[in-house]
């Protein structure tokens, strides 16, 4: 169980309340998203594109329009080079469609995950020199591709990079890292920092295709680019809607203008005009429904996610580019679904080979989980590491076999408090090589790796011997927004919870917390038994159903350690003697069955007393 934290951002939240027409509850949850004042408040509920922070910050961003302009007019071939997730998928998409706008002559190119990895490669570059392609455009990669740059210049092409990831440095003897940029003719990347350390961009958590929708901004209105939703409003309400699904599935912050985007974005894509896109939220069952995070994160796009793993991303890319006909679309996206469905079981058998290989070789007490699990496709092992890290909450590494049989490629996901892709730097002597460059990238929170497989048993090692972190880093942290007991709750305060949407990444629901709650009786639920129904009581009586979705065991595990063996099973019969009793970390929800609907607490967390 998780250790929790009440969060006390303090405010005058009757007032701020009055002022934005919300009650003081949700002032104070607002509050402690690091929203100050009742004039932030004001924009956070209820700003639109106008409040979006304008692109000229993006460094390069006016050279990088008009070099695009200038390979338009004169009729150059323009080949845009994406990547095979969300985001890479979408980033492409919104340069083709705004691109191809102005008469430009353009094509794309989506890296294959098995046969090329992550990003711009020499290969890739041959073929457009080869092909004849004049310029070309990354998006969502690029940054750390100076080699593949280096032969594009020297082929006489016109380079443009837009990313968003980490930019490489060296580490200088003063301890400043210097970063190093690829030899391109525009680097518009928010990432970048002035010399003293200072960003360059005063928002930086953006992702690649909203780089890439403010670069086509400038592109289409280079005097006024925040006048493109007004004077471009058909092809600018397409673009935003793809920006917020990558903003979504590639988990940045839903805060700043991120949360903007999304709002904005998600409610132009309930009306797309795109057949590809309206066929994918169809056959997911989600046509004539509002849009949600949620919806963007765990239905949509992992249907596009599941291509570039399990396939080729553009077949995912030209279900949007391509698909004109609504029955044509209609095929494409079932596929796309199918596929997916077919990654969440290979997903969920990943999770169980990872469980039973941290108990046979006795891994719970590491630090560090490094797992190899041969029959793992090499594709969802980012999947499996996740995962497994919200299991167990370690940083986790999980490797496959890779084609050479001397090597392990894998993926790693990180905790709050473990910086994955500095620990990896720690090793770096262990990955394997490529001309020269070794074999791994990532940011704090993730990492991809090829390491050679004499390796594995070093690796493990060596992380977990540098690894310092505490018992309290490696137990999950619960901030919970305040103390609010049911009975103070009613159908209009959680509706009026929905204003806090998008929710997400740095924006999540509410949750809150309730003290002395008596468990009357329990109930397992769900094909898999993973869902558990209570039924709960208050002090004064008043009686709640709460559900928790997941790990059963760790609830019978916790229950059992403290009442005794044997507690869990007597409360699933109902035993009458059995009292259990604890506190609650919930969110509420409205429940409406046979049009009567009800107040549920979906629980979070328990601590039993």
């Amino acid at each position: 169980m998780a250790k929790w934290f009440e969060m006390r951002r303090g405010g005058n939240f009757t007032e701020i309340g009055r002022a934005c027409g919300i009650s003081p509850v949700l002032a104070r949850v607002i509050r402690n998203r690091g929203i100050i004042g009742a004039e932030e408040t004001e924009r956070y509920l209820r700003g639109t594109t106008k409040d979006l922070r304008s692109p000229f910050d993006l460094p390069d961003i006016e050279k990088a329009a008009e070099l695009l302009r200038s390979a338009a007019e004169n009729g150059k071939w323009i080949r845009i080079f994406g990547d095979y997730d969300v985001d890479g998928i979408c980033s492409t998409y919104i340069l083709t469609r705004g691109l191809r706008s102005a008469g430009a002559r353009v094509d794309f190119v989506l890296p294959d995950r098995m046969r090329d990895g992550y990003g711009l490669n020499e290969r890739m570059i041959g073929e457009a020199v080869k092909a004849g392609v004049q310029a070309i455009i990354t998006c969502d990669n690029g940054i750390a591709a100076a080699e593949p740059i280096r032969r594009a210049k020297e082929a006489g092409l016109t380079v443009i990079v837009t990313d968003h990831h980490e930019v490489p440095f060296e580490l200088q003897e003063n301890g400043i890292r210097r970063q190093i940029l690829p030899e391109a003719d525009a680097v518009v990347e928010p990432k970048l920092v002035r010399a003293d350390g200072t960003p360059e961009t005063p928002f930086q958590d953006i992702c690649g295709a909203v780089v890439a929708l403010k670069l086509m901004q400038v592109f289409c209105e280079p005097e006024h680019p925040e006048r493109v939703f007004e004077t471009r409003k058909e092809l600018f309400s397409d673009l935003i809607a793809f920006a917020a699904f990558a903003t979504v599935c590639d988990v940045m912050p839903l805060t700043d203008e991120n949360r903007i985007l999304v709002r904005y974005g998600l409610r132009e894509a309930e009306h797309t005009a795109n057949p590809g896109l309206k066929a994918l939220i169809r056959v997911q069952g989600l046509e004539g429904r509002r849009l949600t995070a949620m919806h963007a994160g765990f239905i949509l796009g992992p249907c596009l996610n599941a291509s570039g793993r399990l396939d080729s991303a553009e077949r995912a890319l030209r279900l949007f580019t391509d698909c004109t006909d609504p029955e044509e679309a209609g095929r494409a996206a079932q596929e796309l679904r199918e596929l997916n469905e077919s990654r969440k079981s290979m997903t969920e058998q990943g999770l169980r080979e990872s469980d039973e290989l941290i108990a046979k070789e006795h891994l719970a007490d590491d630090k560090v989980l490094v797992l190899y699990l041969p029959d793992c496709h090499e594709s969802i092992c980012g999947i499996v590491a996740g995962k497994v890290k919200e299991k167990y909450y370690r940083p986790t590494f999980v490797m496959t076999d890779a084609e050479n049989p001397d090597r392990l490629k894998g993926s790693g996901r990180s905790i709050e408090s473990y910086d994955m892709y500095g620990e990896m730097n720690r090793v770096s002597d262990l990955f394997a090589e490529d001309q020269g460059r070794k074999l791994f990238g990532g940011h704090k929170m993730a990492a991809g790796f090829t390491i050679p497989r004499a390796n594995l048993d070093a690796f493990r090692e060596r992380l977990n011997g540098n690894c310092r972190l505490t018992e309290t880093e490696l137990t999950e942290p619960l901030y919970f927004d305040m103390v609010l007991p049911p009975s103070a709750l009613s159908e209009s305060m959680i509706e009026e919870f929905d204003l806090l949407e998008p929710c997400g990444n740095g924006n999540r629901r509410p949750l809150f917390a309730c003290r002395n709650m008596t468990v009357l009786s329990a109930l397992e639920m769900g094909k898999n038994h993973n869902a558990l129904k209570l039924m709960v009581e208050d002090e004064s009586r008043a009686r709640w159903q709460a559900l928790w979705f997941g790990n059963l065991k760790s609830v019978r595990d916790s229950m059992d350690g403290y009442y005794g063996t044997g507690t869990y099973e007597s409360l699933l019969r109902r035993n009458p003697v059995c009292t259990v009793r604890g506190h609650l970390a919930y969110q509420p929800n409205c429940n409406e069955y046979r049009g009567r609907r009800t107040i549920q607490l979906i629980l979070k967390d328990m601590i039993w007393i």
